[in-house]
């Protein structure tokens, strides 16, 4: 569908991921007036050719290219609508093996780039409101072993979700998240890749599968439309299987 002037202006960040790429596909299926981010730069413009959008190349661990990227949107656009945070990262690893470097770098992709977002999205928004969807996990609130770093950096994803909804409610906007399972996405190729692994990681969801893309982008392309999830905000929307509820037999 051609994007209309009229339509919603989304920005996706980490637009090219596995979850990213098909949050975008939807989006741009229902008319929206796209703005992508990513590092690289090659497969976003590829992205942004097929969807009709603009390519912003992004490191969303900056604040500064964060920022880039909204005002970018707002230039072109006069607003934003909805903003996405898809940029994440996968450790599994004890806490006494993790390097300082890794759980940096952790919390950097996923905590840093979901505060920056945010942070520079709130502005533009308080004029006209809209939808912030951010992206934690099952393990923030599910223990799983070896997962200390990456469990801490998706928990606080969810405090900052709440305290923002509390925040930005009386100026219109909505924040939350959701709460994916292990998905099969090219970050998660590792896991899944391997026969015993995946058997094993299959057998921790109820519903008996991994996820797939276009499971969680559902649930994000909902939040980001107003005129379905319009009364929606401080929320973790779990799309994991089970994985952070459920105890299969």
């Amino acid at each position: 569908m051609n994007p209309t002037s009229d339509a919603p202006v989304i920005v996706v960040l980490g637009a090219t991921g596995g979850i990213g790429r098909a949050v975008t596909q939807k989006a741009a299926a229902r008319g929206a007036r796209l703005v992508l981010g990513a590092r690289n730069p090659e497969a976003l413009h590829q992205l942004a050719a097929e969807t009709r959008a603009t390519a912003h190349p992004l490191d969303a661990t900056s604040s500064e290219s964060v920022l880039g990227i909204v005002q970018a949107a707002v230039d072109q656009h006069g607003r934003i609508d909805g903003i996405v945070n898809c940029v994440g990262s996968i450790l599994l690893k004890p806490a006494h093996l993790t390097s300082e470097d890794e759980y940096r770098q952790t919390l950097a992709l996923n905590l840093d780039s979901a505060f920056f977002t945010v942070k520079h999205a709130a502005r533009p928004m308080m004029k006209t409101g809209g939808s912030i969807v951010l992206c934690s996990s099952a393990v923030a609130r599910t223990g799983l072993f070896n997962h200390e770093a990456i469990a801490a950096a998706k928990a606080g994803i969810v405090g900052l979700m709440q305290s923002a909804a509390a925040t930005y409610a009386q100026r219109g906007i909505r924040v939350n998240c959701v709460a994916p399972g292990l998905v099969e996405t090219p970050m998660s190729e590792r896991l899944t890749s391997n026969e015993a692994s995946r058997k094993a990681s299959e057998s921790m969801h109820a519903l008996g599968r991994l996820g797939q893309p276009h499971d969680v982008a559902e649930a994000i392309d909902w939040l980001l439309d107003s005129a379905r999830s319009g009364w929606v905000t401080g929320q973790v929307i779990g799309v994991d299987g089970g994985l952070g509820t459920v105890r299969p037999r």
